[in-house]
């Protein structure tokens, strides 16, 4: 999977950090939960959709190329 967005993202206090695997997969840490949510996900344009393990599923938007807007919060590359 090629696009320019893989990587880590984090919300501004940490809390919350969502790596996107080059392989289509995201691994999300809650805090000190390590690996709290599993799934897929897909790049569309500058839009994303995530498919967890469990069955829920979300969406957001890359605003440029280090800022995401995903469920209400906004993450940054690191």
């Amino acid at each position: 999977m090629q696009h320019p967005y893989i990587g880590m993202w984090v919300t501004d206090d940490d809390r919350i950090r969502h790596e996107l695997l080059p392989d289509g997969r995201y691994d999300e840490a809650r805090g000190t939960r390590e690996s709290a949510y599993q799934g897929r996900y897909e790049v569309t344009g500058t839009h994303i959709d995530y498919w967890d393990d469990t069955g829920f599923t979300a969406d957001g938007e890359f605003v440029d190329e280090n800022t995401l807007h995903h469920g209400g919060m906004i993450f940054r590359r690191r």
